[in-house]
């Protein structure tokens, strides 16, 4: 019997790469194993991943929203509702009959797109949203919106000859999945000098560029707000996008899954693609993806979201659906979050007060945090910082010391990966080197959560640690 090798596997499989969960995220897990034993030796206490946006998970520890867990609780265990009559609210208690009475048990298979009561009250929501119609049997309910991102590019690619363009910096998962599907990957740079700003022109240079090198541009990825810049597009660079897919027959991919994650509201608010493409009267097919990953719930290992299919055909949206029934259905545990997402209390029901501190909290939490990591890390000798009006994250700018870049390069190491190496093992503090989500030939970044609480200790780990970095290599 011959083994499995490599050698024997699908060639794209070796193409793909994930840096949020890359060699960083292993070296950081290995940490965590040492720091178990009595003499571990490490100079720190603990591992900090800083380098994904899990808010629950321990260390970062968001609190979870206590709505939800309560329906939750009630929908895998129904029993709970007579057995403790006094701890559930009565608002709680009728949504977890009402969800119980159109979904049935969590245990069971749901419709493969989701449960149909459920992607009514999604399309209530994106309604209310938008100030236009939405229809139940357009939207899709998925697995965290990766799992609709994968199905959408794995039905767009259709061999090396096509590509979907992607802002660099981008969320890898795009980069990986495109590799996966065997396309092309065709990048338009984001504009760090105007908080990460997305130029039209940019991207109509890259479908250019494609079409010059034979390869047809499918689809276009945005990203809004950002990840992992935090950028948030103002109305007019929207308009231009949708034109611009006009123009080039694009598919227009809206990864939305940090709407609600806003720092400056007033000056920097989210706008829905399915606004301004249903505003302006766009014939462009819109496919639109949300989470219950993000936001102030962060219900990451619940799994669920969801995708809106706006101008497309129903032959081709009767595809989307063959292709999701072949998974049978998005988990129910993740598709009674998505209810709770859209569905939220409302003033005067009996969970809104606490639901109302609750989020209130979580925003200015995360704002205060942004703002202060911003701030401090941008004054460091040799960095430079976007104070992020969106998403979880800051991307800070490197200019590190040509003594480093040399050492990175005799290591076999892109510089900030070097630069991010030394500082997990330093520190405890695990980040994603921005050479993992792309960039200008020569730049250096990278990318980290601002979901960390004891902020000023926090940040006081990373400025020590670039001080002494800077000095070793003859930057100060």
């Amino acid at each position: 019997m011959r083994p499995l090798t490599i050698d024997r596997l699908n060639p794209a499989i070796r193409n793909v790469e994930y840096a949020v969960r890359g060699e960083l995220a292993i070296k950081a897990e290995a940490h965590r194993e040492k720091l178990k034993e009595p003499d571990h030796g490490l100079p720190f206490d603990k591992v900090i991943s800083s380098n994904i946006g899990n808010p629950q998970q321990r260390g970062l520890d968001q609190p979870p929203i206590t709505f939800v867990r309560q329906v939750a609780a009630l929908m895998e265990w129904p029993a709970l509702a007579e057995l403790a009559p006094n701890v559930f609210p009565e608002d709680v208690v009728a949504r977890a009959r009402e969800l119980l009475h159109e979904a049935g048990s969590i245990g069971a298979y749901s419709h493969s797109m989701g449960v149909p009561f459920i992607r009514k009250n999604v399309a209530k929501f994106i309604e209310r949203r938008d100030g236009f119609p939405s229809d139940p049997n357009h939207i899709f309910l998925t697995t965290g919106a990766s799992s609709g991102v994968s199905l959408l590019l794995s039905m767009l690619l259709t061999g090396p000859k096509s590509g979907i363009l992607i802002p660099i910096p981008q969320y890898p998962l795009y980069t990986a999945t495109i590799a996966a599907f065997h396309g092309n990957g065709l990048p338009y740079f984001l504009d760090e000098s105007a908080e990460w700003a997305t130029s039209p022109n940019d991207i109509a240079h890259a479908v250019a560029k494609a079409d010059k090198d034979g390869i047809e541009a499918k689809a276009l990825v945005v990203i809004n707000p950002g990840n992992p810049t935090g950028g948030v597009l103002d109305r007019n660079t929207m308009e231009h996008i949708v034109r611009l897919c006009e123009e080039h027959s694009l598919v227009l991919l809206a990864d939305e899954v940090y709407q609600e994650n806003l720092h400056r509201r007033e000056t920097h608010p989210f706008i829905s693609f399915k606004k301004v493409v249903r505003e302006l009267n766009s014939p462009v097919p819109l496919i639109s993806f949300h989470s219950i990953s993000k936001g102030v719930m962060g219900e990451c290992g619940r799994r669920g979201g969801y995708f809106e299919v706006t101008n497309v055909s129903d032959p081709v949206t009767a595809e989307m659906y063959k292709m999701v029934s072949v998974g049978l259905c998005p988990p129910l545990s993740g598709q009674i979050a998505v209810d709770c997402m859209v569905r939220p209390p409302v003033e005067g029901e009996p969970s809104y007060p606490l639901w109302k501190k609750e989020t209130e909290a979580t925003h200015a939490a995360l704002a205060a945090r942004t703002k202060l990591m911003a701030q401090r890390l941008g004054a460091l000798p040799g960095a430079s910082c976007v104070d992020s009006p969106g998403a979880l994250y800051l991307y800070p700018r490197l200019e590190l010391p040509q003594k480093a870049v040399e050492a990175a390069r005799a290591a076999g190491k892109e510089p900030d990966a070097f630069y991010a190496l030394q500082l997990l093992d330093e520190t405890g503090i695990c980040v994603v080197p921005g050479s993992g989500f792309g960039q200008k030939e020569g730049e250096a970044h990278y990318r980290l959560t601002c979901l960390c609480p004891g902020v000023d200790e926090y940040v006081g780990a990373l400025e020590n640690f670039h001080l002494g970095f800077m000095k070793r290599y003859g930057g100060l």
